[in-house]
């Protein structure tokens, strides 16, 4: 399980700092969420739908191997979100103000928050 939680981690990290600090990604997020205001749909968005869906691939890898205890790796997917980037881009929303090491924590600590509600504690054979 510490090997399922540090590769978690460093992929927050690695996902936190590159999304939060980007002001590409901080325009393309306002032209979706304005896109969703104006066109509302029960549908998820192709925009992020493929990263989403990816994540949740992983996740039920994870979660077929024991690591991992759910039986919805897509919502579960949506937890990870919510507990990483969720936060750190709404304490920092404006990225030329950015702080990294704030980045870091936040999504350590997402990481490190999910591992507890989720991980099995038992490690694969």
């Amino acid at each position: 399980m510490p090997q399922l939680e540090q590769a978690l981690t460093a992929f927050a990290i690695d996902l936190g700092t590159s999304i939060v600090g980007s002001a590409d990604y901080a325009a393309a997020f306002a032209l979706v969420a304005q896109q969703r205001l104006q066109t509302p749909t029960t549908t998820d968005d192709l925009a992020t739908d493929a990263a989403s869906q990816d994540l949740a691939d992983r996740i039920a890898h994870f979660a077929g191997a024991g690591l991992l205890d759910t039986d919805n790796p897509r919502l579960t997917a949506d937890h990870f979100s919510a507990l990483t980037i969720l936060p750190a881009y709404e304490r920092q929303p404006i990225p030329a103000t950015v702080d990294p090491e704030k980045v870091r924590q936040t999504m350590a600590d997402g990481a490190h928050a999910f591992i507890r509600a989720l991980g099995t504690g038992s490690v694969p054979a």
